[in-house]
């Protein structure tokens, strides 16, 4: 059976898919209607259910596995799915929400050893502790949440592998520039994301969390700062802990990116850099793996909404 990326345009379907999304949005002729963002362990696709009735609403809610017949379609430049019937799954169908995540390439432990083995390089005492400290506390969300709800690394296991590529570019960087403190990158590296355990709600029909839409990830991290030098009895005012907020505070590198402030030392402008590259490349590979060469992906809203040609005889 064909999953979600491998359906060809105007291809017709039937398939279980999990409903990562499920949002009730008015019609311009003031009628509700469904935007759903259907997942299987290929990755996802939007489908729009119209004229959706209360009981509807009510029965298709995210984190649900479905049966979707439908017909694969291109809109404004993006694929998406024309809903033809949905159904819930009966009880003898495959229904665990679990068989249609989208999971790291790399397994849980793999990502644990290679991360813990990092910290032996955090030789300044305060970032080790905290970064340990921090580690330990959200040991289990922190590597099962994604990165994002949607975008780049939005899958399960999603946090921890972008901090994992992170850090081997880190690593590579400091190597060609050894002027880098590479304590201080790791550490930054490490912690820069960690808030989003707090900001999204889990890798099952991820959403952003109260909190997390009121006050977001950099300064919720930062808190997390705050709180881990009062258990271990560290001075927050000491230069180590401020530049380590600094780190984590600035890498969205853009006042209107949602830093409160941009980059003001050097190992903070490459986190952001790092960061940045990492993202980019994540949405771009998963883009063109689904692209046949001589064509154009579909447009990638984190990039600008851009489509990208992919060469058919480099």
């Amino acid at each position: 059976m064909k999953k979600i990326k491998e359906l060809t345009v105007d291809e017709q379907f039937e398939m279980y898919v999990l409903i990562k999304n499920a949002d009730v949005r008015l019609a311009k002729n003031g009628k509700k209607f469904i935007a759903f963002t259907f997942q299987d362990t290929s990755g996802t696709v939007d489908g729009k259910f119209w004229d959706a009735s209360e009981e509807e609403i009510n029965k298709f809610k995210a984190g649900q596995v479905v049966s979707l017949n439908g017909k694969r379609e291109i809109y404004q430049g993006n694929p998406q799915v024309k809903i033809l019937h949905l159904r819930t799954t009966r009880p003898e169908e495959p229904g665990d929400p679990s068989l249609y995540m989208e999971r790291a390439p790399l397994r849980r432990d793999e990502m644990e050893e290679e991360i813990n083995q990092t910290l032996f390089e955090i030789t300044n005492a305060h970032w080790n502790r905290i970064v340990r400290f921090l580690l330990n506390k959200y040991q289990k969300e922190f590597f099962e949440f994604p990165a994002a709800k949607r975008n780049h690394h939005a899958f399960a296991g999603g946090l921890a592998f972008h901090t994992l590529t992170m850090l081997r570019i880190g690593k590579s960087l400091v190597k060609e520039y050894p002027q880098l403190n590479a304590s201080l990158l790791y550490a930054g590296i490490i912690l820069h994301d960690l808030g989003k355990v707090i900001e999204l709600s889990g890798p099952t029909s991820t959403e952003y969390t109260v909190v997390g839409n009121l006050v977001g990830h950099l300064v919720l991290v930062d808190e997390e700062i705050n709180k881990a030098c009062a258990a271990l009895k560290i001075n927050d005012a000491d230069e180590d802990v401020v530049v380590l907020r600094h780190m984590v505070l600035s890498h969205h590198g853009l006042l209107e990116y949602g830093s409160p402030v941009r980059p003001r030392i050097m190992e903070a402008e490459v986190l952001h850099q790092i960061d940045n590259i990492d993202a980019s490349m994540q949405m771009l590979s998963s883009a063109v793996k689904n692209t046949e060469p001589g064509t154009y992906t579909e447009r990638i809203f984190g990039m600008d909404n851009r489509s990208f040609y992919v060469p058919k005889d480099v």
